[in-house]
């Protein structure tokens, strides 16, 4: 069986939505699979099962296929499990969508079977000016004013607006009650579940013309009402020698990295994992030893753990994002504190 040791590129599954829209650009401005859909589109999920690979030994094959195929081969020798490891996806709002929360492993494993929670990050990649989020609980709201509120419609009143800006990031970690609001492009990458209760939808109609259901009772019973104030991820950026790198956030499911060619640089596979690379801006050509590929903005790539040597070469400056599942010490605090970091700053970003 061929070796999958070079970079694979997959095309993403875009999700019609009511809170959508229908110009994905800069990210997908020229997609053929754009146009032909007529509904609003809300989600472009880079890593979903029925992703298809384009190129090397799986091309054509969906990215579930690939797993139950390739295995630890795909997804690296620390890899368990049945799914691929991160769910990766761009989010693109014209609208506010519900405010929801998400479960840890435990409540999910308990009450709803099969299914694991929800820990995600985000990561703007714009904001119109004055969009907002809402993001926890404002301080001294207990979780029965909260109820109050969500039985009244009054669901934002006891809410933290946020006005995020290009560039920033959050970490939604399970319990914390969200909402994302109109004019944003944003990357997600979080567990791979979409095990989601929906506490407040404003009333509206799905694109089915129906209510979309509600989980307020189990929403109601993973709400962490702990009102913390600051949200935002701190930017820890280091320059190198073909640009940057900023090491964006890491838990024990995910870590994302924020990576800025300017000039050719070379990588490698890593043996205990695979790795997934969006590009957010930018072209030019992935080399291996066996020729070279083009990328542009919006395209996702995967490096399996036996990729070997391989160089990006930026045709204009070209920025990333890198995410995979991390060894916490290895990948992200030993670098922070090599850099100059303390520990109380890396754990910051660095959730255990």
């Amino acid at each position: 069986m061929p070796k999958l040791d070079a970079p694979l590129q997959l095309s993403p599954v875009l999700k019609p939505k009511i809170w959508g829209r229908r110009d994905l650009s800069p990210l997908f401005s020229s997609a053929q699979e754009i146009l032909s859909i007529d509904e609003p589109i809300g989600e472009a999920w880079l890593t979903d099962d029925n992703a298809r690979f384009l190129n090397g030994p799986p091309a054509g094959m969906t990215l579930v296929e690939a797993v139950g195929k390739y295995g630890p081969e795909l997804c690296g020798r620390a890899w368990s499990g049945r799914r691929f490891p991160i769910l990766a996806k761009y989010i693109f709002t014209s609208d506010w969508l519900s405010v929801q929360v998400h479960p840890d492993d435990d409540y999910a494993r308990q009450h709803d079977p099969g299914s694991s929670g929800k820990c995600e990050m985000w990561y703007i990649v714009q904001a119109a000016r004055g969009a907002r989020v809402l993001l926890g609980t404002k301080p001294g709201v207990t979780k029965e004013r909260f109820r109050a509120a969500l039985e009244l419609g009054k669901t934002r009143e006891v809410l933290q607006s946020v006005q995020p800006s290009a560039g920033e990031a959050y970490l939604i970690q399970p319990g914390t009650v969200h909402a994302l609001g109109p004019q944003l492009i944003l990357f997600e990458a979080e567990q791979n579940s979409d095990l989601t209760y929906r506490l407040d939808d404003f009333g509206r109609l799905g694109l089915d013309g129906k209510p979309r259901p509600l989980h307020v009772a189990k929403g109601l019973e993973v709400v962490r009402v702990d009102g913390r104030r600051e949200r935002r991820l701190p930017k820890f950026a280091f320059s190198e020698p073909y640009g940057s790198r900023r090491y964006v956030v890491a838990c024990r499911h995910f870590a994302v990295e924020e990576i800025m060619l300017r000039k050719r640089a070379a990588f490698h596979g890593s043996p205990e994992r695979v790795e997934i690379l969006t590009v957010l801006e930018g072209e030019g050509r992935v080399e291996t030893s066996a020729g070279w590929m083009g990328y542009r903005t919006g395209e996702t790539w995967l490096i399996p753990p036996a990729t070997g040597r391989y160089r990006l070469v930026p045709g204009d400056k070209t920025r990333l994002l890198k995410a995979y599942v991390p060894d916490l010490e290895k990948d992200f605090r030993r670098p922070l504190l090599k850099r100059g970091k303390s520990a109380k700053q890396a754990t910051r970003i660095v959730c255990d």
